[in-house]
């Protein structure tokens, strides 16, 4: 064994990034030699004001994992480009144990990305995304998933109508989201 790989001691870090950086950080430290880096992420869709999108950003934004030794490598690292810093408390730099960043690769993958799907059934609360009945909630009651659409229910001109519209023109309402607050959040970003 040579001297410099006894010496060598890589450990997890948590690098902080710039603000909505983190792909280009981890692009920049994955690059420098004998680094590993870990940026896991979540795909997601939201409302936008063309209908739904699909979203891909940190699992933890503005944060990243990096495997590297620190005596050696700590100045590279904290100057590559956009990382803001290795997360400290005082002069403690606390390591992530190795158990913790192999845990969250198996529930990952291959890709370090873990995507939400709003998968729907009969009884589901939406909102709809597009159309003339935007921002109206409405019950699923049927789904027709050979076509990609769903037959619901909604209230229009005081009384309860089913129409058929496409599954990707309505979002699942979360619990404690009305279609109220989703229609002024699409609003605001018009």
């Amino acid at each position: 064994m040579s001297e410099s790989s006894e010496k060598s001691n890589p450990r997890w870090y948590c690098l902080r990034t710039q603000i909505k950086r983190e792909h280009i950080a981890v692009s920049q430290v994955s690059q420098l030699p004998n680094i590993e880096t870990f940026c896991p992420r979540v795909r997601f869709q939201k409302v936008t004001r063309t209908g739904k999108k699909w979203f891909t950003e940190a699992m933890f934004p503005n944060y990243l994992f990096a495997r590297f030794d620190w005596e050696s490598e700590k100045r590279l690292v904290q100057s590559s480009l956009g990382v803001a810093g290795i997360v400290h408390f005082g002069s403690f730099s606390p390591e992530i144990p190795r158990e913790v960043i192999e845990e969250l690769k198996s529930e990952l993958g291959e890709e370090d990305i873990r995507t939400f799907e709003d998968t729907l059934k009969a009884g589901d609360e939406v909102t709809l995304t597009k159309g003339v009945f935007i921002g109206l909630s409405a019950v699923v009651s049927k789904l027709m998933p050979s076509k990609a659409r769903v037959t619901v229910l909604l209230e229009f001109l005081g009384r309860m109508t089913e129409t058929v519209v496409a599954q990707q023109d309505v979002l699942k309402r979360q619990e404690s989201e009305s279609a109220e607050a989703v229609l002024t959040r699409q609003k605001t970003r018009e």
